[in-house]
């Protein structure tokens, strides 16, 4: 599983980063196969978790089983915490002051929910984190050329975040960037823009690459978000 995509702003010593492209099918016990070969670490040392498109953050320090959450955060070592996705926004948190690390799933629900701005108060309020200290690493996904939603999705995204680029309206029609609708709530979270990494490439537009529901109109694979400290 070569095809990985490392965030130039999450490249630290002792810390491993990357976003995979098309490379991930079958159930979780073979993609745990894959990510254990990809990095040498044990299976058992890997946490996704149930991912339901909520605003739930699981701070993991003791339990490792499996629960209904769209980001995880953890200052535990040695532990690769990630997300799945097929046109949904993933993201790495970093901060390197507190050893901290953090991986969000954010499809549209999850940015109306804000699960990224929750992520990072979870951080400051469990770990005494601080925000010019933490990166965001924004994934590839579906983007704003490929991204038509219904208005009431649209009303959503943007009553959580407010005015901006990352939609534009063609008559009757919205089409919603929900990568750069993450940068803005990060932005408002208190994240410095120098430390905001955001990838240019959309899921739609490159099958060939990603995963994409909206292109295949099916769930046949999956690609991904992770991250571990050493």
């Amino acid at each position: 599983m070569r095809a990985i995509i490392e965030p130039p702003n999450i490249i630290e010593s002792g810390i491993k980063a990357f976003f995979t492209t098309k490379t991930l099918t079958g159930d979780n016990t073979r993609i745990y196969e894959a990510l254990s070969k990809e990095i040498d670490i044990a299976g058992y040392r890997i946490y996704l978790p149930v991912q339901k498109h909520t605003d739930k953050i699981q701070v993991l320090e003791q339990e490792f089983e499996p629960v209904v959450a769209d980001a995880v955060i953890t200052s535990e070592k040695k532990i690769l915490i990630g997300i799945l996705v097929a046109d949904c926004v993933p993201l790495l948190i970093f901060d390197k002051g507190k050893e901290v690390i953090g991986a969000v799933h954010a499809g549209w629900k999850g940015t109306a929910k804000q699960v990224l701005k929750n992520a990072i108060k979870a951080m400051l309020t469990r770990y005494r984190c601080y925000t010019e200290d933490i990166s965001v690493a924004i994934g590839p996904s579906i983007r704003q050329c490929c991204y038509e939603v219904g208005a009431d999705v649209m009303a959503e995204v943007r009553e959580a975040t407010g005015e901006g680029d990352y939609y534009h309206r063609e008559g009757n029609k919205y089409f919603l960037d929900l990568a750069s609708a993450n940068k803005i709530q990060a932005l408002d979270a208190g994240i410095l823009q120098e430390k905001i990494w955001l990838s240019g490439e959309c899921t739609f537009c490159n099958p060939d690459k990603f995963y994409s529901y909206r292109y295949s109109k099916n769930s046949i694979g999956r690609q991904g978000g992770f991250i571990v400290m050493w």
